[in-house]
């Protein structure tokens, strides 16, 4: 994806956890969203985590965040193990899990952790991948959300 394309629809999930599916529709005008890709076999994922809840418990009246779970290998595919990782790394927002790449594929996404920031309007004003960056990130979606540092 690059910057201003609009957020994909929220198609293809094998599952969703903590939701009933989601739709662009629920989300493109309302408020700005948050979409990071993550997986269960990913080390950085994991201890980027609470900077994610950060932001979910920070903003939860401002910022949609939804967690897109990518599978890296046959052994992500495991439903439950999703859920364990989830519960263990208290990642209560809506998850979609990826299992077939639909949403993975439609956002042309290859990394995880990777995070996509998207205006009220639905257009992509910043998309970073790795665990560092958090300061970053932090700065763009204050930025889309218009707070002042």
């Amino acid at each position: 994806m690059r910057l201003r394309d609009p957020l994909p629809e929220l198609k293809g999930a094998t599952t969703w956890l903590h939701s009933e599916p989601i739709t662009k529709e629920e989300l493109v005008g309302k408020k700005p969203t948050l979409i990071h890709f993550w997986s269960v076999s990913c080390g950085l994922c994991k201890e980027a985590m609470p900077n994610v809840n950060e932001f979910r418990d920070e903003y939860k009246n401002d910022l949609n965040v939804i967690a897109v779970h990518m599978p890296r290998s046959e052994k992500d595919l495991d439903i439950d193990q999703v859920k364990a990782v989830a519960e263990e790394y208290d990642i209560t927002q809506p998850i979609f899990v990826d299992n077939d790449h639909a949403l993975t594929d439609a956002f042309e996404n290859q990394y995880v952790p990777a995070y996509y920031v998207f205006d009220k309007d639905g257009q992509l004003r910043h998309f970073q991948a790795g665990g560092g960056g958090m300061k970053m990130l932090r700065k763009r979606v204050n930025r889309v959300l218009g707070i002042k540092e």
